[in-house]
């Protein structure tokens, strides 16, 4: 099972006279991920180093530290507990011991990995789009069904005949969805696997 973060979490521990913080969010896209590294990395940190994972697409950034000491460590902490669409960013203000490479390398990845632990899991689930229009009456009693049947609406918009959906369906549940859309709308909307 694939995993993202319900919540955004954190981490903080000092190690050495270093203070490290450590931050974690779901991200479901590579644009999201960095959004979220541009307004939490602190400009009067020491490193600010960084890891994303979104499906086959990763990220990692070591700012400064000795290569392969920050952000390789925090995505194995990623790929490691089985999350997807997560970025984790570790701020690290510089104590004046030094830690060596393996100090490094077990100070961002523990970080990471203890951050995660604390976060609060949310199960990925493989979705199929689709699309579908219904009038406005049939529109509450749709909504008040979709959590049954694990929909989810990415987007809505509103037109003179009634609404355009964009939908998101687990495709263990898109058949018995395509009946209720029959039923519901007494045959005139159809769904069609993709």
């Amino acid at each position: 099972m694939v995993h993202t973060l319900a919540n955004p979490c954190e981490y903080q521990e000092e190690i050495r006279k270093s203070r490290f913080i450590t931050l974690a969010a779901a991200a479901d896209s590579p644009a999201a991920a960095q959004a979220f590294i541009d307004q939490f990395s602190d400009s009067n940190a020491t490193h600010n180093c960084w890891a994303w994972k979104v499906g086959q697409q990763y990220r990692f950034n070591d700012d400064g530290e000795p290569g392969g000491t920050a952000g390789r460590p925090i995505l194995a902490a990623i790929e490691g507990q089985g999350f997807d669409q997560v970025v984790v960013l570790v701020i690290r203000w510089y104590g004046g011991i030094q830690l060596g490479t393996g100090g490094l390398s077990r100070a961002y990845g523990g970080g990471a990995n203890k951050c995660l632990q604390a976060g609060e899991r949310l199960q990925l689930v493989e979705r199929v789009h689709c699309n579908c229009h219904c009038y406005f009456a049939e529109l509450p009693r749709l909504k008040a069904r979709l959590s049954e049947f694990d929909v989810l609406i990415e987007h809505e918009e509103f037109t003179a005949q009634g609404v355009d959906l964009n939908l998101a369906i687990n495709p263990q549940r898109f058949d018995e969805f395509a009946q209720l859309m029959a039923d519901l709308t007494r045959g005139r909307e159809l769904l069609s696997a993709p």
